[in-house]
């Protein structure tokens, strides 16, 4: 004899949780012949047909305006969820939510090679594991020394340089890549804020200038 879960339950452990959502979503098990009005408890062995049909119909969104984007053009129903862990497109984490707008804002700009200048060892290799599938990544630590010819070639092959300000990176190293007036500053961003998300979010504003 198969066990059965509290509808409200199981949606809540998936964040559709405010009335709304949830409403929305038990409509669409009803309109599948999964459950009724009526019942408060469905078969477990119903679980799995249950989570295609709400994969296929819902877009499990956090409320941040570029998840919501997403969402919207996904060519499913965005659904609000709580807490933003839940949400499809971020996870409920700024970085991620930064990783794929920056991602989607290269393949707008056609930009396929990026180098980042500074960044501690840990964030490096997390934006290397990040973008590394779909950008050619050169990775600078900005604490050992650049000579003026492997800062030309980086300047030269790069599509975008970010220049992270604020990080562990040395002046003598920063200035090989920011000079103004050279024929590569235009590719050349300066993001003096901490952390991963400034640092994408300062690519994306200038990629979209």
């Amino acid at each position: 004899m198969s066990a059965d879960k509290d509808i409200d339950g199981w949606l809540a452990e998936r964040g559709i949780s405010s009335p709304d959502a949830r409403a929305r979503a038990r409509a669409a098990l009803e309109e599948a012949g999964l459950t009724n009005a009526r019942k408060v408890r469905i078969s477990e062995l119903k679980l799995p047909r249950a989570e295609q049909v709400l994969a296929e119909r819902f877009y499990l969104v956090c409320a941040a305006p570029a998840c919501l984007q997403v969402a919207q053009a996904s060519g499913r129903e965005p659904l609000d969820v709580e807490p933003r862990s839940h949400c499809e497109h971020c996870g409920g984490s700024n970085n991620r939510r930064a990783e794929v707008a920056f991602l989607e804002a290269c393949e707008r700009s056609g930009v396929r090679r990026v180098v980042v200048v500074g960044g501690s060892p840990s964030v490096r290799e997390e934006l290397a594991g990040q973008l590394g599938k779909r950008l050619e990544l050169r990775m600078v630590d900005g604490t050992e020394r650049r000579t003026a010819a492997k800062a030309k070639s980086d300047l030269e092959w790069a599509d975008l340089v970010l220049v992270w300000g604020g990080t562990e990176l040395h002046h003598k190293v920063s200035t090989l890549y920011t000079q103004p007036g050279t024929v590569h500053s235009h590719k050349v961003v300066h993001v003096a804020r901490r952390g991963v998300a400034a640092l994408l979010e300062g690519g994306i504003t200038h990629l979209e200038r």
